[in-house]
């Protein structure tokens, strides 16, 4: 279902820019009517589920690059989505909302800021590919607890610096990799209640998605204490204008406020993805080792996602039911596994695969370049290197 911003309260903006309004979806990930340990009418709310809005500070902790808008204005094709998920562990029950920049045409509402969120919407007919609902509406607040770095660090880009530039589109920012949300989501008349439900934010940005991709979320675990907040994924896209392709990949993990992150130009990236049903990936950088494996048994739901070829189409799949364990060790001098940091099971794990094709499995490891790796892991910091607002690349 599309729908594109059009309430309002008081001291809340609607959610636009220039003459492009959003559009977006909300899928329930099991059947039509997921169930509620504990619902209540739409009339009524618990005081421990009660949002409290506060406007978003201009200087709040933990933002991170490129969590602004980066349309430029041009007419080249574009697309600019937010993904944003809430868990509710009690009930093993997760709802995702996906906002894109696609739509002209307003046609229910919503708005959400890095704290907020709210919105009613209806189903319009148009998602014939997927179960739906007639209706759903949602209210919470959210309290940030890892955005992508180290707690008491700045915060950094997904991507490398690099990211401010078109030539390595798709990018990808992961927004709020942890928090915590209050409030309550009303689907199809069904209430759910939660208080310091985890939740997770992202964004994409360009042309189009890549031409292949898998992708791992999780912030519900068992067997260790504290917030833990993983994110891995990898695709196969295209460079600049000819036909030049590369697999890049990534692991992040954040645990006990300190930030480990496994990407190509700090150390090496593997993965081993079926087509449906298996993912596996490792990683190495100078300090640490990890390993996740992930499984389901679910169909998935088919999603759409923006393509180069034909839009906003179906060309995707996923679930919240994944079943992942994540192990994380200090390395050894002589590069062997040494402490273990981290050992943590979760059956609330969000696994895609998209685009194509996948007639069998994918494995692969990033490739060193040095020269590139050098470039990209060189901290530059391009919000501060462009002081003028006005030459500031969109999006920062």
């Amino acid at each position: 279902m599309d729908l594109a911003a059009a309430v309002g309260v008081p001291g809340l903006a609607p959610a636009r820019r220039a003459a492009h309004q959003r559009g977006g979806r909300l899928h329930g990930r099991r059947g039509l009517r997921p169930r509620a340990e504990a619902s209540s009418s739409s009339s009524s709310s618990l005081s421990a589920a009660a949002p409290v809005y506060a406007p978003t500070p201009a200087d709040r902790p933990l933002r991170t690059p490129h969590s602004g808008y980066h349309f430029d204005g041009t007419a080249r094709p574009f697309f600019e989505g937010w993904y944003f998920r809430v868990s509710i562990p009690e009930c093993r029950q997760s709802f995702c909302f996906m906002y894109s920049e696609f739509s002209r045409r307003v046609l229910e509402g919503f708005q959400v800021t890095p704290i907020w969120h709210q919105g009613f919407i209806r189903d319009d007919g148009r998602s014939k590919y997927v179960p739906n609902v007639q209706t759903a509406r949602w209210e919470y607040s959210t309290r940030p607890v890892y955005g992508w770095g180290d707690v008491k660090s700045k915060q950094l880009s997904t991507a490398g610096w690099l990211a401010a530039l078109p030539f390595f589109e798709p990018h990808w920012q992961i927004c709020m990799a942890g928090g915590l949300s209050t409030g309550w989501i009303e689907w199809d008349g069904e209430r759910f209640e939660f208080e310091n439900a985890p939740s997770y934010s992202e964004k994409n940005w360009g042309g189009g998605f890549p031409r292949k991709w898998y992708w791992i979320q999780c912030n519900v675990f068992s067997g260790v204490s504290g917030e833990v907040a993983l994110t891995a994924a990898g695709g196969l896209r295209k460079i600049g204008l000819g036909d030049t392709y590369e697999s890049p990949s990534l692991i992040g993990v954040h645990y006990e406020g300190t930030f480990f992150e496994f990407v190509p130009w700090t150390g090496t990236v593997s993965w081993d993805i079926s087509p449906w049903g298996h993912w596996k990936m490792s990683g190495e950088n100078k300090t640490h080792l990890v390993e996740i494996e992930a499984t389901t048994t679910e169909l998935g739901t088919t999603l759409r996602a923006p393509t180069i070829e034909a839009g906003l189409v179906p060309a995707c799949k996923d679930t919240c039911y994944g079943d992942l364990r994540i192990q994380l060790w200090k390395k050894k001098q002589d590069g062997a596994k040494g402490e273990m940091i981290l050992d943590a099971t979760s059956n609330m794990a969000a696994l895609e695969v998209g685009g194509g094709p996948w007639f069998n499995g994918w494995k692969g490891t990033t490739v060193v370049n040095e020269v590139v790796n050098n470039i990209v892991g060189t901290p530059i910091d391009v919000e501060s290197l462009i002081p003028i607002p006005f030459l500031k690349p969109p999006g920062l």
